[in-house]
C-alpha cells in the first residue's frame, strides 16, 4: 500500500484517479488529447491506495476503447529502463491488467504487447497470468523458453522454479508446458518438488502439539513472535487456547495483565471469545494504558470487535463517546449490531471522524455501512461528501449503498454515474436503483448486459430491470 498524489475531485484527472463514473462521462465530453493525457497518467501511475482491493483496470480499459487509445505510452512505460532495476508489481501491474482486458475485447496489439513483456519484463509473472486467461495454447507454448530461462539450471534455479510453479496464480501455462516434449521434464520435476516440500512442512509442524498446556501455548506465542514479529502468532495461539483451556485454566490468561506482549495479546483474544466477565475491563486497560504496546492495544481492539454479547454492546454504548481508538471500535460495533436507538451515537461518530480524519479514514468504512443499515436519513449530506471526495473506490461504493438506503435523490443523482463506476459492486447498486428516465441510463444498462467482461452480479441486476414491459427498453 502507498499514498498516491490524487488531484482534486472536481478535475478530470481527479475523477479518473478515483474511478468515478463521472470520470468516464467527462472524458468522453472533453477534448480527446486532454482525456488521453489524463487516462495515461492514471494507467502509468497507479492512483489506488490499496491496489490489491480496489479495481481500476476494466474501468480504464473500457475508456481506452471508447477513446480509441493507442498503446505507445503503455509500451514505453513497460519497457522503460526502470523495469530493469525496479521489479515492484505496483509499477506495472495496472498497465498489464489494462492490457489483459483490452486483449479480451479483441485488441490484438494488446495481446502482442503482453507476450513481449512476459518474455522480457521483470513483472513477467503478472503478464503470464493475464495471458493464461486470454491467450491460446499456441501463444502460451511459445513463451516456454523465455520464461524458463529466468531459472538457471542449478539447485538454486530449480528451487526457485519449484516455488513459482507451486504458487502460480494461473496454472494453465505450466500445465501446458508440463506436456511439452522439450520442457516437460523440468516443469514436471518442479511441480513434484513443490508438492514434496509442502508434504515435508506438514510432517514437521512447529506449532503447538497435543499435550501442551495453556502456559506452554502462551510461551510458544511469545517465542515465535520474537522470532517473526509479522507472523501473527498471537491469533494462532488464541485458536489453540480455545481447544485446550478449560474453566480451571482461566486464571492463567487473566494474569496476563502485564508481561510479554504476544502472550498478553493471545490471552485477550481467548478471553473475549469465551466471554470472560473480566475481559471488557482488561480490553479497556490494554487500550488506554500509556505504556501499552501497539501489539497489545491492537489485539484488544480486535478482540472487542469480534465479541457478540449483550454486555459488549452495552459497553460499546458507553465507549462510543470516546474520541480515541476505543471509541472508534465501539462505534463500529454499534454500526454492525446496534439498534435504531443507537442512531445518534453512530451519526455522531461518522461526523466526528470526517471532521477529524477526512473522507479517507479507514474507520469510515464500518460507520458508512452502519448509516445505511440503520437508515439514518440525516446522514445523507455526510455520505454525499464522502462519496465525492474519497480517493478509495471501495469506500465510495459503500457510500453509494448507504445513500441508496438514506437519500431519496440517489436514483436520479449519483446512481446514474455509478453505472460507469470502476467497482462492480457499485455498478450493481446503480443497476438496481438508477432512474431510467435518463436516456444514458437505458443505453448503459444495455451495454452492461451485453458486455462479456461484466460481472455476473451486475448483469443479473441489469436483467432484473429489463423486461418486455419496461419502458424504454
Amino acid at each position: 500500500m502507498f499514498d498516491p498524489d490524487i488531484a482534486p475531485s472536481g478535475t478530470l484527472l481527479g475523477l479518473l484517479q478515483r474511478g468515478r463514473g463521472d470520470g468516464t462521462l467527462h472524458a468522453l465530453a472533453a477534448p480527446r488529447a486532454e482525456a488521453l493525457a489524463a487516462l495515461h497518467h492514471c494507467v502509468l501511475r497507479d492512483p489506488r491506495r490499496d491496489w490489491q482491493v480496489e479495481n481500476r483496470s476494466l474501468y480504464y480499459a473500457r475508456l481506452c476503447l471508447d477513446l480509441d487509445a493507442g498503446l505507445d505510452e503503455i509500451e514505453q512505460h513497460l519497457f522503460h529502463p526502470d523495469d530493469l532495476v525496479n521489479d515492484d508489481e505496483e509499477r506495472t501491474g495496472l498497465a498489464l491488467s489494462v492490457l489483459g482486458h483490452l486483449a479480451a475485447y479483441g485488441r490484438s496489439d494488446a495481446l502482442r504487447l503482453l507476450r513481449r513483456y512476459a518474455a522480457a519484463g521483470s513483472n513477467w509473472e503478472w503478464a503470464l497470468d493475464e495471458l493464461a486467461l486470454r491467450d491460446d495454447d499456441t501463444g502460451l507454448r511459445g513463451l516456454a523458453p523465455a520464461i524458463l530461462a529466468h531459472f538457471p539450471r542449478n539447485p538454486d534455479g530449480d528451487a526457485e522454479l519449484a516455488a513459482v510453479v507451486r504458487g502460480a496464480y494461473e496454472p494453465r501455462p505450466w500445465r501446458l508446458w508440463a506436456d511439452d516434449p522439450d520442457h516437460g521434464p523440468r516443469v514436471r520435476a518442479a511441480a513434484e518438488r513443490g508438492a514434496f516440500d509442502r508434504w515435508q512442512r506438514q510432517l514437521r509442524p512447529s506449532g503447538p502439539r497435543p499435550g501442551w498446556s495453556v502456559h506452554d501455548i502462551l510461551l510458544w506465542a511469545q517465542r515465535e513472535h520474537d522470532l517473526k514479529p509479522d507472523a501473527r502468532r498471537p491469533d494462532a495461539a488464541a485458536r489453540c487456547l480455545a481447544a485446550v483451556a478449560g474453566p480451571e485454566d482461566r486464571p492463567e490468561p487473566r494474569r496476563r495483565r502485564v508481561g510479554p506482549d504476544a502472550a498478553r495479546a493471545a490471552a485477550l483474544r481467548h478471553l473475549a471469545e469465551i466471554g470472560d466477565p473480566e475481559v471488557l475491563d482488561l480490553i479497556e486497560a490494554a487500550v488506554t494504558e500509556p505504556d501499552a504496546s501497539q501489539l497489545v492495544s491492537q489485539a484488544a481492539l480486535s478482540a472487542f470487535e469480534r465479541m457478540r454479547s449483550i454486555a459488549a454492546l452495552d459497553r460499546a454504548r458507553i465507549w462510543a463517546h470516546r474520541p480515541d481508538a476505543l471509541g472508534d471500535a465501539a462505534a463500529a460495533m454499534l454500526s454492525c449490531r446496534g439498534g435504531q436507538y443507537d442512531t445518534p451515537l453512530v451519526l455522531a461518530a461518522l461526523r466526528r471522524t470526517v471532521r477529524a480524519e477526512g473522507p479517507d479514514a479507514q474507520t469510515l468504512w464500518t460507520l458508512v455501512d452502519g448509516a445505511g443499515r440503520l437508515t439514518i436519513s440525516c446522514a445523507a449530506p455526510v455520505l454525499r461528501h464522502i462519496y465525492r471526495e474519497t480517493a478509495s473506490s471501495h469506500l465510495r461504493g459503500r457510500a453509494a449503498r448507504a445513500l441508496a438506503a438514506t437519500d431519496p435523490s440517489f436514483a436520479a443523482g449519483f446512481a446514474v454515474e455509478c453505472l460507469w463506476d470502476c467497482e462492480e459492486s457499485t455498478r450493481e447498486v446503480a443497476a438496481r436503483h438508477a432512474a431510467t428516465a435518463d436516456a444514458r441510463v437505458v443505453e448503459q444498462l444495455r451495454r452492461l448486459a451485453a458486455d462479456p467482461a461484466e460481472e455476473a452480479e451486475v448483469q443479473t441486476a441489469v436483467r432484473s430491470r429489463i423486461g418486455p414491459e419496461t419502458p424504454g427498453f
